[in-house]
């Protein structure tokens, strides 16, 4: 099994005086170049950045750099804390890339649950002002590679009219104050062509998020011309990443998405069967 070496709780960030604290997971005998910033799940409201040691790991021994972080959870903070930590840890690891030992242009986002939610609204919005935290600096780029999705909420809504797919807004306190900052709060409104190539689990047995959540991702993205695979698992419920047999199955798809769209991307090159033309000149004929 491949060495790693591990860094628990270092500061990247504040939120006035609270410190916003990292973990990482890095190969001992050097990387692939790759890294991923992982973001924990728990509702908004709960969860912690240990929930993701042994993804990180996972990851970590197929030769990524692995960060795996923590943000306000919501007794704490209201919206738009939660999106505001996750964008100062994307430009914290950005800033430190080199001496963490990956290239800051092949950073990737996984999520679960609200981590999900989260790391697709960074992927899809990384330019969107009120996103960052005041004082933010905003000269380091807040852009993504990839992403990967678990089971994540995609599309936030008030009142009582349940939409395919929909999370209520106020789950996520802060994200309920308006229609109009529900809308920006839902990853499926800032899909376009030029959204990273994207990764998303689901189980089709989720009571908590519904299936139908990564089904319309998957349309809307397919529909902008973006680059997306969705892969659900048959009568498996939310929170299928931490069952023991399930996370290796999963971390392995994971992984494998990684290296080809960003580690060591393929490009397929298919050539075209030979052309027949009934002009081409027929074979000399051989003499009886």
């Amino acid at each position: 099994m491949a060495e790693l070496i591990e860094q628990t709780d270092i500061v990247f960030g504040h939120a006035g005086a609270r410190a916003l604290h990292l973990d990482t997971y890095r190969p001992a005998a050097g990387g692939n170049g790759a890294a991923v910033l992982i973001v924990h799940g728990g509702g908004w409201s709960q969860g912690s950045k240990a929930m993701v040691t042994e993804h990180a790991r996972h990851l970590a021994r197929d030769g990524f750099v692995v960060l795996a972080s923590q943000y306000r959870l919501t007794p704490e903070a209201h919206w738009p804390a939660q999106i505001h930590d996750v964008r100062l840890a994307i430009r914290w690891a950005r800033i430190h890339a080199v001496e963490l030992g990956f290239d800051p242009d092949k950073l990737c986002l996984e999520g679960h649950s609200a981590g999900a939610h989260l790391v697709l609204l960074a992927a899809g919005a990384p330019d969107e002002p009120s996103f960052d935290p005041p004082g933010a600096d905003t000269s380091v780029s807040a852009h993504c590679a990839a992403v990967v999705a678990v089971y994540p909420p995609v599309l936030m809504y008030r009142g009582d009219a349940r939409p395919s797919g929909g999370t209520p807004a106020r789950a996520l306190p802060g994200a309920d104050i308006s229609d109009e900052v529900a809308a920006l709060a839902s990853p499926i409104n800032h899909v376009a062509a030029t959204f990273p190539p994207t990764l998303l689990l689901h189980g089709d047995a989720d009571r908590v998020v519904p299936v139908s959540a990564s089904r319309r991702f998957e349309a809307a993205l397919r529909d902008a011309g973006g680059r997306v695979d969705l892969h659900i698992f048959s009568g498996l419920p939310h929170g299928l990443m931490n069952h023991p047999h399930l996370r290796p199955v999963a971390m392995t798809l994971i992984s494998g998405f990684f290296h080809r769209q960003v580690a060591a991307p393929l490009d397929y090159v298919f050539a075209p069967p030979a052309a027949t033309s009934a002009s081409s000149p027929e074979p000399a004929k051989t003499p009886a």
